[in-house]
């Protein structure tokens, strides 16, 4: 049975789903178009993320509710966090370490998937208990404590909690012994160094007991409540803060945006990453038990490992290889790109600054989250759109990828009349999603900011979406974002074209009689 999640939190325009994806469904025409933005909103509104104040309602509590019911019911319910290791939406696709690992074992179960965001982790355990969720899926730790309220499935995997730290400047060019010479390596440097973590964290009591251990004042700086691991890492990839620590999948996997981190001081022994479920569900524990063993060491379970904390998914600031040229030449597909620039009435060098950005003008690229081709778009929207990505053609993908922004640009025309300004909203959307900008743009209205201006304001609210307290906001529709990444994206592609500007002409083709 092909698993589907119950989970409609769309990105603002329409609501299909195949194979446990969200998709973009755009309408051709204006009327068409802005009818399907209409139902979209709707839609939002009436969305599984209702179950911020609501419990699931086919869930009726049962003092036995096992894998035999679950199996009658035909879905699985699972509660998560909504993070970047578990469960997010990028680019219209549900995403997630975790979220892909559930859509696997409800397959193998014969049963469909449906998504919960826990909206406090505080309470997940009760939800569990109270039969409101089957399944506990957020990158949970198995400790004792937990131990004794609900009982776990074999680890995942086995995480330690590592030091956060920066590699060394000109670290690029150093030797790894090199490096090790100007890193904490040992926990015994960390005495009299700051390292920041929330008070209520683990990692606060982990390194209270580690300051006893070596003897030493390491100190503790306590970041303020609303600030999450990853901001912390944030902080640190961009020199706000020397330390943070984070449990070392979390570490790797915030590692494949920032090169310049360091993850690979341990501080604490490897501990289970496991699902919770309860105490009397033996048949799905078994069920589970039996599954994540027979894929434990599958070319399918490495390879989904690797997407998530291995490959690389920071983008590139660089200016391309045809820069440097005197000629003026960006790309070989510069003339293709000047036709399709006239289609979406951009100049031709921010359309290439973009298509840089996503795919350096490759036409066989492939993006770890499984966007294809010259413009990166993800299946579901290149369906949409006519494209086959598995064969596509530069010219396929540049006639998808700019109807796409024509309809990007429909949409945003009616809020930011503008061009140059639209442009910057159009540039976020085409890389998070619509619903990710629009939450954002609301946000900047709930909280005083111009709604439809981006630098300064617009923008600020997309690197919130990260933080807890706003992502959880009401207002908010798409939930988790790593927004740090749509507000560099949109920065560099703006940036790389005002380089572009500056190049000459190319010379004109000599003939010959």
């Amino acid at each position: 049975m092909e698993t589907k999640p119950f989970y409609y939190r769309t990105q603002g325009i329409v609501l299909s789903k195949k194979g446990g994806n969200m998709t973009f469904a755009y309408a051709r025409n204006k009327i068409i178009f802005s009818l399907f933005i209409i139902i979209g909103i709707v839609c939002i509104c009436l969305s599984q993320f209702s179950n911020k104040q609501n419990a699931p309602s086919d869930v009726v509590p049962h003092s036995n509710y096992d894998l035999t019911q679950i199996k009658k019911r035909g879905r699985i319910i699972a509660l998560t966090d909504n993070s970047s290791t578990s469960f997010y939406i990028y680019k219209g696709d549900s995403l997630g370490y975790e979220y892909e690992q559930l859509q696997l074992f409800a397959k193998e179960i014969g049963v469909e998937l449906r998504m919960v965001i826990a909206k406090n982790l505080d309470t997940i355990f009760n939800q569990l208990n109270s039969c409101e969720v089957d399944i506990i899926a957020a990158n949970l730790t198995v400790t004792q404590e937990r131990s004794s309220i609900v009982d776990f499935s074999s680890p995942l995997m086995l995480a330690q909690q590592v030091l956060v730290q920066r590699k060394p400047e000109g670290w690029e060019t150093m030797s790894a012994k090199e490096r090790d010479k100007k890193l904490i390596r040992n926990t015994v440097d960390l005495s009299g160094k700051n390292v920041f973590v929330r008070k209520g964290s683990s990692f606060y009591s982990r390194l209270k007991s580690l300051s006893e251990e070596i003897g030493e004042q390491i100190n503790i700086m306590e970041a303020p409540g609303e600030v999450n691991t990853e901001q912390l890492i944030s902080m640190v990839a961009s020199g706000q803060i020397d330390y943070t620590i984070a449990d070392e999948n979390v570490a790797l996997n915030n590692q494949t945006y920032f090169s310049n981190l360091d993850v690979e001081t341990p501080i604490s022994f490897p501990q289970k990453i496991a699902w919770a479920i309860r105490k009397d569900s033996p048949e799905l524990q078994k069920a589970l038990n039996d599954w994540i063993e027979k894929r434990k060491n599958s070319e399918e379970n490495v390879a989904l490992y690797a997407k998530y904390f291995k490959k690389k998914k920071s983008h590139s600031n660089g200016i391309g290889k045809y820069v440097s040229h005197s000629d003026g030449i960006i790309s070989e597909y510069d003339e293709l790109i000047k036709t399709y620039s006239k289609k979406i009435d951009w100049d031709w060098q921010l359309l290439a600054s973009l298509i840089y950005q996503e795919s350096h003008f490759s036409p066989t690229a492939r993006s770890w989250a499984g966007a294809n081709g010259f413009m990166q778009l993800v299946p579901a929207t290149a369906k949409h759109y006519g494209l086959d990505t598995i064969d596509a053609t530069a010219e396929q993908s540049l006639k998808a990828g700019t109807s796409y922004i024509v309809d990007l640009d429909t949409y945003w025309k009616k809020y930011v009349p503008e061009k140059q300004e639209r442009i910057k909203f159009v540039l976020a959307s085409y890389n998070a999603g619509l619903g990710h900008v629009i939450d954002a743009r609301n946000l900047a209205g709930k909280y005083g900011k111009k709604q439809n201006v981006w630098n300064g304001n617009v923008e600020n609210m997309i690197l919130q979406k990260s933080n807890p307290l706003i992502y959880n906001d009401p207002i908010v529709k798409c939930g988790y974002c790593r927004g740090q990444e749509t507000y560099l994206y949109v920065k560099e592609i703006i940036s790389r074209y005002q380089h572009y500007k500056t190049l000459p002409e190319p010379a004109p083709a000599l003939v010959s009689n």
